[in-house]
């Protein structure tokens, strides 16, 4: 029967086919482009063009690159199989040969099929390949460590530059040339040159074989390369007690891995040779010898030696590469630039110390997070669509004083919004208003923190003031919004009537009729092309958090959990954000989940909470990482010198860095491998209750002297206990002031003492009985008592402990603070205010002494002996002590009482002579 075939049809067809796929890849990416159209006009708003340009070019050049490769090896070996199947002569047809009725299509309709299935397949394979943009750019500009990897002596930039690219153009390669095996076989069986003969039986022609066989021969050859590769990732591994390469891998895999390799390639040279002379046996011996050494080899053995010979002498055939392990992870997360001393523990504190020590008492910080955004919530969000989500802690010179502060912005919640309309949310309500800031331990008689600065408009109480107000840019905001715009923002309300403002900076992107049309497509809003209100002078801003702002201009690094806000010198609201450069290919260092197995705080970045403006500055020049980045986006990043002076003032360590460093050395401040082998100095990071659960402390910033040093500074410090105990063993301190920010101090107890760690102070005061039976009984009168932050403070060679206490009603959400726990020694007190409990504890001898010189004197004690003049004297000093006393104010406390003490020495000393 003779197959009739229309030319047209034939003709046509493909053209046809290649119409519908064009449109159908328009359509699917013309959201992408509309959204990449948009984020070229927002990179230049904030002038980071650059990093757009280079990303995108980055991507079009791995998408070109691997999209080629893709149709080079695909449409060049299906190209090939028709070609050469057209010339295979007709196999010999036995009668139990399975026949196909259909014939095989032409070879001008298959190269047409070949071609366009090619231009597909190669398109989705450049749009996979788009997305290693950046493997491909951090190969090409590779920046040494100049550290080597202990095994292989490689420098470590190869393992995290180079080695992730290649081992991913290796497993590319074997994924292409295996998709393209099988779709060489289709081909030849299409055109007859494969045939079935029996169910489970086939035949190749001599071409066909030849072909098919080649590639095999080079997926061998592929998988020579691969195990090469993973040579190097041995580095990596985690067998018994060490991570990277152990005595298992190092003495066992090393040289299989080596003969795996040879195997392949002597693997592949067997396949091209019965390419052309064919002999079934050598190709299946080879594959059961290669297969059996891979289980063998790769499973078997080692398991083997780490069970029989490792185990039973660990410690020793581990030393050397634990020591490789402590080593290598101690430069990786920067613990080898911790510096160890001494801190004596002493019990020797005195109420001179607390004097000496005064700046250090006031900066004790006694509101917690939690109460405090709640307590901030319900004096000061003023309206329901403002909201506290955020408070940080940082340090200001206050009339001339250095006081650690609490800073909450005022953010616009747009869920909470009086009416949900379009023109509310994207016109009329643009911002939140504001900050509230106070003092970390002040604290008004109704048990409520005092403020610095309060209210709306800002009311400042002090020397700090807030000009620039407005929030456009923060931690919770909607998705766009427009400004300039004929109708007026809502800037903060007035009683019962509202305040309306027109936006003056340059934050947004201007907006055209023409980018009315793409914005409008991308937020798939027709208002936006309808409404009248928004004009050629108008502006949009969208990308308006402040951590989504940041990631689209450094996307290589990790960002800090939390931005924090500053008020800057010129009264600006200005966000900082810690960005870290991480990678996972850090040789033998324990990795973090989530993070890698190295880390860097290397960008202070800062963003402008009216007009979006976006500072990057470069706070570790050394790392190697940022080098290589700083190679690829050039001129993006500035020098940490060239931030303002008075908002470089205001970086702190990054308390999730700390936290990081903190877990790694409570087992890698062993350095001895023996001793770290079986833990005998294991550290923990302590556990206290928190709000009523167990968890473990966050590291806490305070204001203090150090051990030794001259002045108190701004730290973030962190205590530590031994594992499965509750005494303290040290304590860290990050310093976060210039010119000594980031170095890390670790104060070690000595070993013989006990220093009572912060369950064991819990205990205690869930032991005293005073303190027990007065939580009782607030909690038994429709109250709840809400436990603060235990916070170990060093003063002076000795430690104390204070706990806030909250008193919120079961159904309200005010949190009052009503006592503080001061702990040292065998000593606590629970008290109304911070200056009663360290009055109590250290009051027993010398305050009391002191408060006894300074009793009032009554005019019979002193009638003949001294005049009224001097009572008078007496009496204004001790009043002045008092109020100095009650504010905190240790040293001039002190002060008072000495001039009260003079004038009564000299009213006694006129009292024996009987002189007046």
């Amino acid at each position: 029967m003779t197959t009739v075939r229309n030319p047209q049809y034939t003709r046509q067809n493909p053209r046809s086919i290649a119409i519908v796929v064009l449109v159908v890849l328009l359509l699917l990416f013309s959201g992408k482009t509309i959204i990449l159209l948009g984020d070229w006009l927002w990179f230049q708003e904030v002038g980071f063009v650059t990093v757009f340009n280079t990303i995108l070019t980055g991507q079009m050049q791995t998408a070109g690159l691997f999209g080629a490769a893709f149709f080079f090896i695909f449409f060049g070996n299906l190209f090939l199989a028709v070609r050469l199947s057209a010339a295979d002569v007709n196999l010999d047809i036995h009668a139990d040969v399975i026949n196909i009725p259909v014939p095989g299509p032409g070879d001008a309709l298959v190269k047409r099929i070949v071609l366009i299935a090619s231009l597909i397949l190669a398109l989705f394979a450049s749009v996979q390949g788009a997305a290693q943009w950046e493997s491909m750019l951090l190969f090409l500009n590779t920046v040494p460590f100049g550290v080597k990897d202990p095994l292989f002596d490689r420098d470590i930039g190869f393992y995290v530059f180079q080695l992730p690219f290649l081992q991913y153009l290796q497993g590319w390669a074997v994924s292409v040339l295996m998709f393209t095996t099988a779709a060489t076989g289709a081909v030849y069986l299409l055109r007859r040159s494969v045939i079935f003969i029996r169910p489970r039986f086939f035949r190749f022609s001599p071409t066909a074989r030849a072909h098919i066989l080649a590639l095999v021969a080079v997926l061998f050859l592929l998988a020579a390369a691969g195990f090469w590769l993973d040579l190097y990732e041995l580095l990596y591994v985690k067998r018994g007690v060490v991570f990277g390469a152990g005595y298992t891998d190092a003495t066992t895999q090393q040289w299989v891995l080596v003969v795996l390799a040879g195997l392949s390639v002597v693997v592949a040279a067997v396949f091209a040779v019965v390419a052309y002379r064919w002999n079934w046996r050598l190709p299946v011996f080879a594959l059961l010898v290669f297969a059996l050494l891979v289980v063998l080899g790769r499973s078997v053995y080692p398991a083997f030696v780490q069970k029989f010979k490792v185990v039973p002498n660990e410690v020793v055939l581990e030393k050397p590469y634990l020591e490789k392990n402590i080593r290598f992870t101690r430069i990786a997360y920067g613990l080898q630039d911790i510096e160890d001393r001494v801190f004596a523990a002493e019990e020797a504190l005195t109420i001179k110390d607390i004097r000496q020590n005064d700046p250090t008492i006031k900066n004790i910080r006694l509101w917690d997070y939690a109460p405090l955004l709640q307590t901030y919530g319900q004096l000061q969000e003023i309206r329901t669509y403002y909201k506290f989500l955020t408070v940080n802690n940082d340090r200001y010179m206050i009339n001339g004083e250095y006081r650690q502060t609490m800073i909450s912005p005022r953010e616009l919640s747009y869920a909470a919004l009086p009416s949900r309309t379009w023109v509310n949310e994207h016109m009329t309500y643009t911002h939140g208003y504001g900050a509230v800031m106070g003092p970390v331990n002040r604290i008004s008689r109704e048990g409520l923190p005092e403020f610095f600065i309060k209210d709306i408009p800002p009311v400042s109480s002090g020397s700090l003031k807030i000009t620039r107000p407005e929030i456009y840019y923060g931690n919770t905001n909607n998705d766009y919004v427009f400004v300039r715009a004929k109708r007026p923002e809502f800037d903060y309300p007035v009683g019962d009537k509202n305040v309306y403002s027109r936006y003056e900076g340059t934050g947004g992107v201007p907006l055209s009729f023409w980018r009315k049309i793409l914005f409008a497509l991308r937020f798939h809003s027709l208002t936006i092309l309808l409404s009248d209100d928004i004009t050629s002078d108008s502006r949009i801003m969208f990308y308006r958090t402040i951590k989504e702002r940041v990631s689209r201009v450094v996307p290589f690094a990790k960002l800090d959990g939390e931005p924090y806000l500053v008020v800057s010198p010129q009264g600006r609201l200005i966000w900082f954000v810690d960005a870290y450069t991480t990678t996972d290919r850090f040789p033998y260092s324990e990795p973090v989940p989530k993070l890698g197995n190295y880390i860097r705080n290397t960008l202070k970045i800062i963003v402008d909470a009216y007009d979006g403006s976006i500072r990057v500055y470069v706070s570790d020049e050394k790392d190697p990482i940022l080098k290589s980045y700083a190679r690829i986006f050039p001129g993006v990043y500035k020098p940490l010198k060239e931030m303002d002076e008075g908002l470089r003032s205001h970086i702190r360590y990054p308390p999730g860095l700390l936290r990081i460093q903190a877990r790694m050395y409570q087992t890698y401040h062993m350095q001895d491998a023996q001793v770290f082998y079986n833990k005998e100095d294991l550290w923990t990071i302590p556990r206290s209750t928190i709000r009523g659960s167990e968890q473990e402390m966050d590291p806490y910033y305070t204001i203090m002297k150090l051990p030794d040093g001259k002045k108190e500074e701004f730290i973030l410090m962190l205590p530590f206990t031994p594992v499965k105990k509750d005494n303290m063993s040290a304590w860290m301190a990050a310093r976060c002031d210039m010119p000594d920010y980031g170095k890390i101090l670790v104060y070690n107890f000595p070993k013989q003492r006990l220093v009572y760690g912060p369950r064991q102070i819990e205990a205690r005061i869930n032991q005293d009985p005073v303190i027990s039976q007065q939580l009782s009984l607030w909690n038994q009168r429709g109250s709840q008592v809400i436990s603060g932050s235990m916070l170990a403070i060093p003063i002076e060679k000795s430690i104390i402990y204070v706990q806030p206490l909250y008193l919120a009603a079961e159904k309200g959400q005010l949190p009052e603070l009503r006592r503080v726990v001061v702990a040292f020694g065998n000593a606590i007190a629970m008290e109304e205010t911070l200056e009663q409990s360290l009055q109590r504890v250290f009051g027993a001898e010398a305050v009391k002494e002191a408060v006894a010189a300074a009793s009032v004197p009554t005019k019979e004690t002193l009638a003949g002996s001294a005049d009224v003049r001097q009572i008078s004297e007496a009496l204004a000093h001790y009043r002045k002590a008092q109020e100095y006393l009650r504010s905190g104010n240790w040293s001039g406390f002190g002060e008072e009482l000495r001039k009260m003490e003079a004038i009564l020495s000299a009213a006694e000393k006129q009292a024996r002579t009987g002189k007046r």
